[in-house]
């Protein structure tokens, strides 16, 4: 088991079980499959002279699905068209940007295949790569299980071969070791 981040010299290090390192892999590549599944590229019109310079330019709508509509909120909410102009000059490099943050969280977890742990070591823009990656992962796993402000008791109430409970046991641990990471980088 993981012994968190600790700073030494300037370099953040962790110690993760070859078993975490599998598990934060999968999940974060369910993420990048996720933000890249409903990524809507639509031409820009033929007058709109910004949206040519810009390229890449995404749907005025949110997304559906509840999770990429917690990652990528609207900004506007009480102004559905700069809302939609928002979303539609952002979108795409915001989802860009997490996939970009969650392969440099993959790159530095190595391979564990042949260990039974690995250790990361993070400069300060893989660590703030982690940062946005857990707080990512959070995020999807907090709104697919209905998690709520002060409702660890109803976590606790299940029994233990519920599988929310277990999914949520690695929701609160993925926010322990990013403490312990903020807790590193102070």
């Amino acid at each position: 088991m993981t012994s968190g981040f600790r700073s030494r010299r300037g370099v953040i290090t962790a110690t993760l079980a070859a078993e975490e390192v599998q598990l934060v892999r999968g999940l974060i590549g369910e993420l990048v499959e996720l933000v890249r599944s409903e990524t809507p590229i639509s031409a820009p019109p033929p007058e709109d002279s910004l949206a040519a310079l810009v390229g890449h330019l995404g749907s005025t709508e949110p997304p559906e699905d509840e999770v990429l509509a917690r990652l990528f909120p609207t900004a506007y909410a009480d102004d559905e068209e700069a809302a939609g102009d928002f979303r539609r000059f952002t979108e795409f490099g915001l989802r860009d940007g997490k996939v970009k943050s969650a392969e440099t969280v993959l790159e530095s977890l190595g391979d564990p295949e042949f260990s039974d742990q690995v250790t990361v070591s993070l400069n300060a823009e893989e660590a703030q790569c982690w940062l946005r990656t857990l707080t990512d992962l959070r995020l999807a796993l907090g709104t697919r299980l209905g998690v709520e402000e002060d409702d660890e008791d109803r976590w606790a109430s299940l029994p233990e071969e519920d599988r929310r409970r277990q999914v949520y046991g690695v929701y609160v641990w993925l926010g322990w070791l990013q403490e312990s990471l903020v807790s590193a980088l102070w």
